[in-house]
């Protein structure tokens, strides 16, 4: 049994498989999701798990070089992206139409759905190096 980090068997896997620019994608309940990208639903109910909870597990294990949100995210849920801000101090965040970041979902390794149901809370985080 594994001691520490993340206990979720297919997140733990994705996290060690990933290579310089993969992408992963946090969302809430509402976002759709592309039938040809790996689905990790983790929801249960309405708001567990919370996309804040999920973005916290995910970054203690991923190297992350940088982020894009949907562009309304700033709008219709200022808070997320504060959280985002603090969440990876420093890193730049891309923003885009909602539109377009869903077309972007189709490029990424895996979506990790959550049980929020937050406007906008989505990102896609971009994998980095640790050296």
């Amino acid at each position: 049994m594994k001691k520490i980090g993340v206990i979720n068997q297919p997140i733990s896997a994705l996290i060690a498989g990933l290579g310089h620019l993969d992408q992963v994608v946090i969302c809430d309940a509402g976002l759709p999701i592309p039938s040809s990208v790996m689905r990790i639903d983790l929801a249960l109910v309405e708001g567990i798990p919370t996309f804040s909870q999920t973005v916290e597990a995910v970054q203690r294990e991923m190297q992350v070089e940088r982020l894009i949100i949907a562009e309304e995210m700033l709008s219709r849920s200022p808070q997320v992206y504060e959280f985002l801000e603090k969440s990876f101090p420093g890193l730049p965040i891309e923003k885009v139409t909602h539109n377009l970041f869903k077309d972007l979902t189709h490029h990424a390794v895996a979506i990790i759905r959550t049980g929020e149901v937050t406007p906008y809370a989505n990102v896609i985080l971009i994998a980095g190096v640790t050296f």
